[in-house]
């Protein structure tokens, strides 16, 4: 595994499997920018965001990560409680110097009758 794609997954791990989001933090910079509407960029904002999330009580599960230096794609499927289906997630993050600096991320909801991954 490359160090970048250890990197991330190690920070969603904490994030969506430990709900350890001081060990998440711990793989962020500091000045981190995120992309996704509607959450905040810094790191303390980002991990205080992600907290407070309706993911953090949704079942996330990693559907594949792939990586290209400095770039990882993390893949995921996202179903909070009460739903059927969810939403298949794709976070496309860069790391520099061993910490994720940067976060983009594109969702689209999962139809009734698709096959899921």
């Amino acid at each position: 595994m490359t160090t970048a794609k250890k990197i991330v997954v190690d920070c969603f791990e904490n994030l969506f499997a430990r709900k350890d989001f001081a060990a998440a933090g711990a793989n962020v910079h500091p000045d981190f920018v995120t992309h996704s509407p509607g959450f905040p960029s810094g790191r303390d904002a980002f991990v205080e965001a992600m907290r407070n999330s309706p993911m953090v009580g949704a079942d996330v599960s990693v559907e594949r990560v792939i990586a290209d230096e400095d770039h990882v794609v993390v893949h995921l499927h996202v179903v909070p409680p009460g739903e059927e289906h969810g939403t298949a997630v794709v976070d496309i993050v860069r790391v520099e110097d061993g910490l994720i600096v940067e976060h983009w991320d594109v969702k689209q909801p999962v139809p009734p009758g698709a096959e899921m991954f």
